[in-house]
């Protein structure tokens, strides 16, 4: 019956391999939008652009309460090995 499922599946294989593909792509992009040193790179930027006048402190606020809800899902979820660099 597996062989037989499998030939009557073939034709979906292009859909399985995108998926497979996406799924992929997806976790590394959450690796590194939740990576420690990605977000602690993003709150000094976020600090310089404050001191040079680009951006208000209201906006500095909202910014940097977004970060450290990153940086606290990220210690907390374990994905990280401790240095900063994700798994």
């Amino acid at each position: 019956m597996g062989l037989i499922s499998e030939v009557l599946l073939l034709p979906f294989a292009p859909v399985r391999g995108s998926a497979w593909a996406i799924r992929q792509v997806l976790h590394e992009a959450e690796r590194i939008y939740y990576d420690p040193a990605t977000v602690r790179a993003e709150l000094a930027r976020l600090e310089e652009q404050l001191e040079a006048g680009e951006i208000t402190e209201e906006e500095f606020d909202r910014r940097e309460d977004e970060l450290l809800d990153r940086l606290e899902h990220a210690m907390g979820s374990g994905n990280t090995t401790g240095n900063g660099t994700g798994r």
